[in-house]
């Protein structure tokens, strides 16, 4: 089936992929992963993108973000295309494209998936057996979640914030749900969302996105349309 055209829903969080061409390597040292944080940090604050929770991996990338207006996210991954990319060539002495096409993206319905989708790319180094835990691992918003560090890209969505009344008792309540896990169900289905362009999120959240967008944002339902069944029924096919 065709992927779907990207929406993007103002106001509304979305778990973002970008990977590299034919899956190879984009950030081989420690000042490579800190160099795209930095442009990933200015274009989040030129193209008014807030951005809950991040993961570089060597090969790929995940973010969980939000756009002020339906643009944001585009312009914010190709600006930092514009500045990363010349400089991963030369210092490899290499041209051409890095990135595997465009960007993938799925509209998350919050209050369903937004922590979910949170621990799931903040666990992506752990699946990926790179480290045992997920504060082993530097380039991610784990720590800022954990509090072990501030970190200035981050914004901290409602939702991490209900956690609780205190920073102690946010901290303690994520590291709760991280420790807990992602199921292989939700790891499955956030990752065929994103893929393929289609909302995440409870059945009632994508009706009413389709309302709002006058669009599809999911697969079609197996089976005849129920018309040409019922006419076919009538005729005694």
């Amino acid at each position: 089936m065709a992927r779907l055209p990207r929406l993007v829903i103002p106001h509304q969080p979305h778990h973002i992929i970008q990977r590299g061409n034919d899956r190879q390597v984009i950030f081989h040292a420690p000042e490579d992963y800190d160099a795209f944080l930095r442009w990933m940090r200015e274009a989040a604050k030129q193209f008014h993108v807030l951005i809950h929770a991040y993961v570089l991996m060597p090969n790929h990338l995940h973010l969980l973000a939000t756009p002020a207006d339906d643009t944001g996210l585009g312009r914010m991954m190709q600006w930092i295309g514009r500045y990363y990319v010349p400089y991963f060539n030369r210092k490899y002495e290499r041209s051409g494209t890095l990135w595997q096409g465009r960007y993938k993206a799925t509209v998350i319905d919050s209050e369903r998936y937004f922590m979910v989708c949170s621990c799931y790319i903040e666990l992506n180094p752990v699946r990926a057996g790179l480290v045992i835990a997920p504060e082993e691992y530097p380039w991610s918003s784990y720590m800022h979640h954990s509090g072990a560090r501030v970190d200035p890209i981050i914004t901290d969505h409602a939702l991490y914030w209900s956690l609780g009344n205190t920073p102690f008792e946010r901290e303690a309540a994520y590291k709760n749900l991280v420790e807990q896990g992602v199921t292989i169900t939700e790891t499955q289905t956030i990752s065929e969302a994103t893929q393929k362009g289609w909302a995440l999120g409870s059945p009632k959240f994508k009706i009413q996105l389709e309302k709002a967008a006058s669009r599809r944002v999911g697969p079609m339902k197996r089976g005849r349309p129920r018309k040409a069944a019922e006419t076919d029924k009538l005729k005694g096919v």
